[in-house]
This record gives C-alpha cells, sequence and structure tokens, in this order.
C-alpha cells in the first residue's frame, strides 16, 4: 500500500490479523446466580491491546435465552463500544446478568466477543472469542 506511505499511514492489518491482539479476562460479582427466582450477578470483562498499534475496541456479549440483561430478561445481546484503546492499555466494562423463573440450575454458556475495528465500527479488522460459564444454583 504505497499510497498509505505517501501520506504518513502504513498498512497494519496483516499484522494484527496473524495473532490474537486481546487478552480477555472474566469475573463474576457474586459467584452464583441464583435460579427460578429474580436474581443477579454483575459480569467484569477487561480487556488488554497486546499489540503495538491503537485499536478500535468494542466487545458483545451473548446471553442463552435462559438469562437476561434486565429483570425481564427479554435482551440476550449487548455491546459495549471502548473507542480507541492504546497499546498495552486496559479498559474495563461490567454486564449486569439476571436470572427470572424460567432459568434453572446449572451451568449456562455466554459468548464474548472483542472486535477490532478500522474506520467505523461496520468493519472488521480481527475478533477474540471466548466462552463464559454462568453458574446458576
Amino acid at each position: 500500500m504505497g499510497l498509505f506511505n505517501i501520506f504518513g499511514k502504513r498498512d497494519v492489518s496483516s499484522e494484527l490479523t496473524k495473532s490474537s491482539p486481546y487478552r480477555l479476562a472474566t469475573e463474576w460479582v457474586p459467584y452464583r446466580i441464583y435460579a427460578n427466582r429474580k436474581s443477579s450477578s454483575t459480569l467484569v470483562v477487561r480487556i488488554k491491546n497486546v499489540t503495538e498499534e491503537p485499536l478500535m475496541t468494542s466487545v458483545v456479549v451473548e446471553l442463552p435465552k435462559q438469562l437476561g440483561f434486565e429483570s425481564i430478561g427479554m435482551t440476550k445481546e449487548r455491546e459495549i463500544r471502548f473507542g480507541d484503546i492504546a497499546p498495552g492499555e486496559e479498559k474495563e466494562a461490567r454486564f449486569e446478568v439476571f436470572s427470572g423463573p424460567q432459568s434453572d440450575a446449572g451451568d449456562y454458556t455466554l459468548g464474548l466477543t472483542a472486535i477490532a475495528h478500522y474506520r467505523d465500527y461496520g468493519h472488521v479488522i480481527n475478533a477474540v472469542k471466548k466462552k463464559v460459564i454462568a453458574n446458576v444454583v
């Protein structure tokens, strides 16, 4: 991409697609959600940029049908847009997860996706997926 060199920009997309651009860590506070009643727990997601470039970042959490992001359990997917995360910088997001009368005891798998964007949030360079277990007792 010689055109980018003229304007002082360089093409780093090939470097960012080779390996994982993020380190993801999750934590539940409190650790358990109670079954068959209205109960909640907070999923804390920490994301760290491990590349040498600033990255426009968003995080998407997907829930199973037995859980929800509000007490009535209608919303099953939530996205948080962080904007640019500098190299080595770590940011944190909190997602309140609720159980309800339809939530039986057991382990539920949540999907967590961290996405690296360019230009705007419609263009994706790379994504990191992680499975998170919610313990419902």
